[in-house]
């Protein structure tokens, strides 16, 4: 199936440096240092990573970290729990923003 995102461009993320080698050499040893057990297990972030992924609407992110977490050996209710709480947690900030809305309507209603 053809689609706007190529599946095998994902394979390709580590050219990002080939047109700016020191940034992307920075980005990547960040990257790697973020993902590394801490606070938090490998496990544990794998899923965070899946939830944003979805958040900032990423499919190549998608693809990866949905990848990622089975091998982690998260299962598909733990999976889809991770993305509602992104859901969940994008509705509420937009929704939380008509608040903004609300003052400027009172403000410009007076």
């Amino acid at each position: 199936m053809k689609t706007y995102y190529d599946p095998d461009d994902l394979k390709k993320f580590g050219k990002i440096k080939d047109f700016q080698p020191e940034l992307g050499e920075k980005f990547f040893d960040y990257y790697g240092s973020v993902f590394e057990e801490g606070a938090l297990t490998a496990r544990e972030k794998s899923l965070i990573a899946l939830a944003v992924s979805h958040a900032v609407q990423c499919a190549y992110c998608i693809d990866a970290y949905t990848e990622d977490a089975m091998e982690k050996g998260c299962d598909e209710e733990q999976m889809m729990e991770a993305v509602h709480v992104a859901a969940a947690i994008k509705s509420g900030s937009t929704l939380v923003h008509s608040v903004q809305m609300m003052n400027k309507y009172k403000q410009l209603s007076m």
